[in-house]
């Protein structure tokens, strides 16, 4: 009988984001690969889907208490050796139905991508997010962080309650994704198509656009830097989720010619091959892949101090600069530095395929 492996995240998104390598990894191995969020929608390398009726705000109490019933149920049918489990709700759903089942030898493992409770955050994601996680540490067998404040923060907090806490850097990032250089040509055409001119300095931001992501920071930053260049221009590449306030805070001040809203797209190794600076306002960040992304092309970095920017940073070298969120002269003073190319194999999937190997145990 084949050995059974769990994924559990709130969202598909999420695991076909981040975590396909691995699902592929346990089927090569043999092993019969489950998901579980809350969608039946099918899944790249997954044997057996299941929908459970979570939902992505903790406060819908009874549909998320109905999924920890239905789990519960089906892991006890299923019987697997390890569930791996994702993301705020589907990591407690997930640790909450597998309580009596981890004494049957079931292996749960928690990846935090970020606690909510981290240096500088609102009281009230403390009085919210900590307990929570204080409680369920319990009920975890592997802990994994994924920058250094929480890997400290899990030690010294949860040590006791959870025998196993690790430190892997992320999900990785795919070296062949950037095996392909762009030629100059290639590189002139997709600026034409975006409407930059060769000689513009281009900036470019990878993620959401919502108040965490802070993208309202760079677009008042790229004011003052208009005033002093007109050539620069900003690519906010991202879905929005802020309700088109900062498209209505680049026309407000002026700057909408150079603010360009690309929504979602499936070319960033392109995208960031035709930029200058990768730039990040964030207000928090769990490990920013978007960061170790222009690392592994060299690019430099203008990143706001925060949890996650500054472990990218930090682990590069002098190379790149973390600013204050707040501080929009430092980040213009630091925005078309030029920096050396950083040492990103620490953060590359090969490294953290081998660490998580050693964590499966396969």
């Amino acid at each position: 009988m084949k050995k059974k492996v769990l994924f559990v995240a709130t969202v598909d998104s999420h695991i076909e984001l981040f975590h396909l390598p691995f699902l592929k990894m346990f089927k090569e191995r043999g092993w019969e690969v489950h998901v579980a969020t809350n969608s039946d929608k099918p899944i790249k390398y997954c044997d057996k889907k299941v929908k459970l009726p979570m939902k992505r705000s903790p406060f819908k109490f009874w549909s998320n208490l109905k999924a920890v019933r239905e789990l519960k149920r089906i892991m006890q049918n299923e019987k697997y050796e390890i569930v791996h489990c994702h993301t705020p709700v589907g990591s407690v759903v997930a640790r909450l139905a597998a309580r009596k089942m981890r004494q049957t030898g079931m292996r749960v493992i928690y990846t935090a991508h970020g606690f909510h409770f981290y240096k500088g955050a609102p009281l009230h994601y403390w009085l919210m997010f900590y307990p929570v996680e204080w409680y369920l540490a319990k009920c975890t067998d592997t802990l994994i962080t994924i920058n250094s404040e929480d890997y400290e923060r899990a030690r010294r907090k949860f040590g006791k309650r959870c025998r196993d806490i690790q430190y892997v850097p992320g999900v990785g990032v795919d070296e062949k994704k950037f095996a392909k250089k762009m030629s100059v040509s290639e590189k002139r055409k997709l600026r034409e198509s975006l409407g930059l001119e060769e000689d513009d300095k281009v900036l470019i931001c990878i993620g959401r656009l919502d108040k965490n992501k802070n993208q309202g920071f760079l677009i008042r930053a790229m004011k003052e830097l208009i005033n002093k260049d007109g050539k620069y221009q900003l690519l906010l590449v991202g879905p929005d989720e802020y309700n088109g306030k900062y498209q209505k805070l680049a026309s407000k001040l002026g700057v909408e010619r150079n603010v360009h809203f690309l929504g979602f797209r499936r070319d960033i190794a392109e995208l960031l091959q035709i930029s200058d600076v990768v730039v990040s306002a964030s207000k928090r960040e769990g490990l920013p892949v978007n960061l170790i992304e222009a690392a592994f092309l060299g690019l430099p970095i203008v990143a706001t101090d925060c949890r996650g920017n500054r472990d990218v940073c930090e682990k590069m070298g002098t190379g790149d600069v973390t600013v204050d969120r707040n501080d929009v002269e430092m980040f213009m003073n630091n925005v078309a530095r030029i920096m050396n190319k950083a040492d990103v194999g620490f953060f590359s999937f090969t490294h953290v395929e081998r660490a998580m190997k050693e964590v499966y145990g396969v």
